[in-house]
């Protein structure tokens, strides 16, 4: 009886910590509160693993900012974004995309994506983490020539469309520690991050099963 009080109050203590950092950052991520949370406890899963913290697509800043809180100070965090808004949606990325796109009164729409470089670094500062490095380009620009020195512990991408998915899996995948989340953030929303994917797998012979978590698709890097 006691080990089952025990193991409900140390679940509620984590959900308060993970809300806590929710809303400590909720302004500068369009992510929804639990699938923000989520992200947060996959980190359970890389704690210990050697590698830098890398975002593709980061906004504001807001999720990576969240998640080092949660692994600190001792790790390298590493933000890529074009700060300029999403490229031009394709044929490939489906219709629902291009319209997304040519919406632009819509309240979902955030002008394209549309971030300052500043509003990121806040983000960071905020979390109290020091070694950041925050690089501004499109994927195109910047990916090809990144070599993290430690390898990826986490990967998030945040990259929407299919040619943006496929810039940061083929600079970025083979530099993912073994064991590594690669988190993928539209793979259940724009059709293109998802065939990007697959491709990808496919076309290297990878093995690794696409895995979800309330929500949340990711992989485990093998």
């Amino acid at each position: 009886m006691l080990s089952k009080f025990l193991h409900i109050y140390s679940r509620k203590r984590k959900r308060k910590k993970l809300l806590d950092i929710f809303m400590k950052f909720r302004d500068y991520t369009m992510i929804p509160q639990g699938i923000y949370c989520e992200n947060l406890s996959l980190m359970d899963k890389v704690k210990g693993l050697p590698g830098a913290i890398v975002e593709c697509g980061t906004w504001k800043g807001g999720m990576i900012a969240g998640i080092a809180v949660i692994l600190g100070d001792e790790k390298e965090y590493l933000l890529f974004d074009s700060f300029e808004g999403l490229p031009s949606a394709k044929e490939i990325d489906g219709a629902r995309a291009i319209e997304w796109q040519a919406d632009t009164n819509s309240p979902r729409y955030y002008d394209n994506c549309t971030a300052s470089e500043e509003s990121a670094h806040r983000a960071m500062k905020l979390s109290g983490v020091s070694n950041v490095s925050i690089v501004k380009g499109w994927f195109s620009e910047t990916l090809p020539s990144a070599s993290i020195a430690d390898g990826i512990a986490v990967l998030r991408m945040d990259a929407d469309w299919y040619d943006s998915t496929m810039e940061i899996l083929n600079s970025l995948f083979h530099q993912v520690s073994t064991g590594g989340i690669i988190i993928i953030d539209d793979y259940y929303v724009w059709d293109g991050c998802s065939k990007a994917v697959h491709d990808f797998l496919a076309r290297n012979n990878r093995a690794e099963r696409i895995r979800s978590s309330a929500g949340v698709c990711y992989i485990l890097k093998s």
